[in-house]
């Protein structure tokens, strides 16, 4: 699919990961679909990196319409899409410490008043479901329905079907710059010219920067970095351990094979877009705290990595034509759940560009309040 890019086309899409290749295959059936991609591969930086998981309430309350509706298409895909489903099996569960009952139950009675399969655990129930855990943590929500995610698999189905649909994907090829036509948009790449009617900003960690290149006011996209680990440990843990989040943010971890685990200090340091990497405190932190909830002693720190989560001024995606510039489209701030939505994403703004609205779940969300208008 990697090529030079075309010198002309409807929706140009700066960015290849899952953002801008789920919204390129919905689109492409549709009108000419261009996507730039500044490294050699699509996916390298926040969709490659992504330890990913389809959790209902992960992202709040305001986020919650998105992940539900995509998780039909993410477990059950058509045919056409993939001969399989996207989704392993996984749970949940919310912890919280003895005087975290209140974050708990609040917990439970937003997400249960929203239609999450959401049931309270506390004491032996807890303890029943996270072996070796310290006395301190008693109080849980468990979700049933958790899932991990085939990242890799996901992206290469959109990158399929956009291919098959039309849609031509350049790498290597950064935008410079960009400046409105009568007709649209010249747009200048690495790699040449392109004239486009429209530009789509899926650029993830740099989509201010995109958006300041198009002569567009920045909306406050902020990179947030997070470090993940994969450690091995001095105990056998079951590899299909739930995915364990803390009700008040410092951690989470889940099991990834016999006797590994997943984990993260759920850090989220500012910074400028760039190739994130892990930094040792954060690193030391992530073990600290996972031994503060359970006994179980690390024999090695296998690997670890980080990647830039972005968010914009209020932590809810953006998608949807700019304010002031109608022919620049924002496609943004996923933060930390753009695998688990791309679905509804990518079939809601493909139809403010032109595609059919969509139907079942994704078309009854509301798109309006994620809107870049909301910014004013």
């Amino acid at each position: 699919m990697t090529a030079a890019a075309p010198s002309s086309t409807d929706v140009l899409i700066v960015g290849a990961g899952i953002a801008g290749a789920s919204l390129a295959a919905a689109l492409a059936p549709y009108r000419r679909v261009t996507m730039i991609e500044a490294e050699d591969m699509p996916g390298r930086h926040a969709t490659g990196r992504s330890a990913a998981f389809w959790h209902e309430s992960y992202g709040g309350a305001g986020v919650q319409p998105l992940s539900a509706a995509s998780f039909a298409l993410l477990d059950n895909p058509p045919a056409a899409f993939s001969d399989r489903g996207f989704l392993l099996p996984r749970t949940a569960l919310t912890l919280g410490r003895q005087d975290e009952v209140a974050a708990v139950d609040a917990f439970v009675a937003e997400f249960s008043g929203q239609g999450v399969d959401v049931t309270r655990f506390t004491g032996a129930g807890v303890a029943a479901k996270i072996p070796g855990l310290r006395p301190a943590w008693t109080e849980g929500a468990y979700e049933p329905a958790c899932r991990d995610i085939d990242v890799g698999a996901l992206h290469a189905a959109y990158l399929r079907a956009a291919k098959r649909a039309g849609a031509s994907l350049a790498t290597r090829a950064p935008l410079r710059s960009a400046r409105r036509t009568g007709a649209g948009w010249e747009v200048r790449t690495a790699t040449g010219t392109i004239a486009a009617a429209a530009i789509v900003n899926a650029a993830g960690a740099w989509a201010d920067e995109v958006a300041a290149l198009c002569g567009v006011a920045p909306i406050g996209i902020q990179p947030l970095r997070r470090t993940v680990l994969q450690v091995r440990l001095g105990v056998a843990v079951p590899a299909d351990l739930p995915l364990v989040v803390h009700v008040g943010g410092d951690f989470y971890f889940k099991g990834e094979s016999e006797g590994r685990v997943w984990l993260s200090p759920h850090d989220e340091t500012p910074m400028a877009a760039c190739d994130a990497v892990p930094d040792e405190l954060d690193v030391a932190l992530a073990i600290d705290r996972l031994q503060s909830v359970v006994d179980w002693p690390v024999a090695a720190v296998e690997r670890k990595w980080a990647g830039l989560r972005s968010f914009a001024p209020d932590r809810m995606p953006v998608f949807g034509a700019d304010v002031g510039e109608p022919g620049f489209i924002w496609c943004a701030g996923q933060g930390g759940v753009g695998i688990q939505t791309a679905p509804a994403i990518s079939a809601l703004l493909a139809a403010q560009l032109g595609a059919p609205a969509p139907g079942g779940a994704i078309g009854a969300v509301d798109p309006v309040p994620f809107a870049p208008t909301r910014f004013g």
